[in-house]
């Protein structure tokens, strides 16, 4: 079937099919990789000081609108089961020009993601040498030229050793993924564990200081954390039995991702005022430290951190490489990014051009000032896909689903209004540059993808 074995292999393996080695639990494991990252090692002193300790209700907002969105995304991807995410559904219900708007938030969230994790990478890897063996890279190679650094080369090595391990295989990649999976989520529950044993009901007392609106705005800042779970459906290809296996992947991933952050969110504020939040750096390590007093604490949770941003950056330079393979074989995208491997099955063009371009980034910028434009990518994504699903019940009626949005139409509806109200609480700068990388983007496609693509040229010249 078409849409589960993707374009047929051709010679050279130009559009051809990839592997399907992925099971559920490293489906799952890819998930919470992308989602279990730097945002829940930094969002608490950004979003407690916002919401006090009501920011745990900013925590369940932000998973809600999570959630809304995965219901969405498993009827998508059982219904439609290939690689390329919320671009290959919009493809398929909404047609190009929406598709490559999607791309381009989709580059948005992943490219300079990925590039913007690796920096964080490379901060948390100086700590932790530092900690152990008293050693640390020279500030002259620790930080792009706008950080007071002239290269980032702790960020670029990481770079390279992800790229290194998705060119071998996306079996292999996720085995390693799953492995880091399991010790970083090991590190939060050891932070969960030790902060409970310091927790006092009377750092809830004052629950909601600033009022509703501090919650609404925290709840944006920790929507970065959930940023990720999309990145389950970009394996659609991949995966065994993928009509059964993405929704039950994503449902998990969301599951697990969001009873972890509440109970970080709630015992880190029990066992510290939220008061101190604000300017606190490395907040989990600097609770830990307090509660115990003593310094391993934060060796661990800096190595915990070195590991965490290890597999973020491996599933979201992944998830951002089949996006572009699924483009390019659609023919939205030059022929070259849809090259297959005979040996490993994977798009090496495709995945050494995401290599280099997130080194670029993350060796020479610095990308904290791009954080909302990560999130409204996302979001403006998110809807996309919970428009996708009122619309393919429309269309297609009748096509076969593993999975069905509960609550339908006023699952989507939800979803798509929640995503608006995130949008909304983002700076009227970022919305700006926004659509203008959106508008670029449709420039683009109106000049090669709307005369390449596979619904402009027809099937018999399609080899030619």
């Amino acid at each position: 079937m078409a849409a589960e074995t993707g374009a047929d292999a051709t010679a050279g393996h130009e559009g051809g099919d990839l592997k399907r080695s992925i099971g559920l639990g490293q489906l799952a494991a890819i998930g919470i990789g992308s989602t279990v990252g730097t945002g829940i090692f930094f969002v608490l002193s950004e979003a407690t000081p916002e919401a006090g300790p009501a920011v745990v209700l900013s925590f369940v907002i932000a998973a809600v609108t999570a959630g809304l969105t995965a219901l969405c995304y498993a009827e998508l991807a059982s219904a439609v089961p290939v690689s390329g995410s919320s671009y290959s559904y919009a493809y398929a219900t909404l047609g190009e020009a929406a598709a490559m708007g999607v791309a381009a938030c989709l580059i948005l969230e992943y490219l300079v993601s990925s590039a913007a994790v690796a920096v964080g990478w490379s901060e948390y890897l100086n700590a932790l040498l530092d900690a152990t063996v008293g050693v640390r890279f020279p500030d002259a190679l620790s930080g792009a030229p706008g950080a007071g650094g002239a290269f980032n080369l702790p960020a670029v090595i990481l770079v390279v050793l992800c790229t290194a391990l998705l060119v071998r295989g996306v079996s292999e990649s996720a085995t390693v993924n799953a492995v880091m999976v399991v010790i970083k989520l090991a590190v939060l529950l050891l932070f969960v564990g030790i902060a409970f044993t310091a927790f006092n009901a009377d750092n809830f007392a004052q629950f909601a200081p600033l009022g509703v609106s501090g919650v609404g705005a925290a709840a944006g800042t920790v929507f970065f954390s959930f940023i990720g779970l999309d990145a389950v459906s970009t394996a659609g290809e991949e995966v065994r039995d993928p009509r059964r296996t993405l929704p039950r992947a994503l449902m998990l991933a969301l599951v697990v991702v969001t009873v972890i952050y509440l109970l970080v969110a709630v015992s880190a504020v029990g066992a510290q005022p939220w008061q101190e939040f604000e300017g606190q750096e490395a907040g989990l390590a600097a609770i830990m430290g307090e509660v115990t007093g003593a310094a391993w604490p934060g060796i661990v949770v800096a190595a915990g951190a070195v590991i965490s941003i290890f597999s973020v950056t491996l599933v979201t330079m992944y998830a951002q490489s089949r996006i572009l393979f699924s483009m390019s074989r659609d023919g939205m995208l030059p022929p070259l990014l849809s090259r297959v491997n005979p040996r490993t099955l994977t798009p090496v063009p495709t995945t050494l051009i995401v290599g280099v371009a997130v080194a670029v980034l993350a060796g020479l910028i610095p990308l904290d000032v791009l954080a909302d434009l990560v999130s409204v990518g996302t979001l403006v994504a998110f809807a996309v896909v919970s428009a996708g699903v009122i619309i393919l019940r429309r269309t297609a009626p009748d096509l076969p689903r593993g999975f069905r949005v509960p609550g339908y139409p006023v699952t989507p509806v939800l979803s798509i209004a929640a995503c608006i109200y995130l949008i909304v609480g983002l700076q009227w700068i970022t919305l700006i540059v926004f659509v203008l990388w959106l508008g670029a983007a449709l420039v683009f496609w109106s000049f090669y993808g709307r005369r390449h693509s596979r619904l402009a040229v027809p099937a018999g010249e399609e080899a030619s």
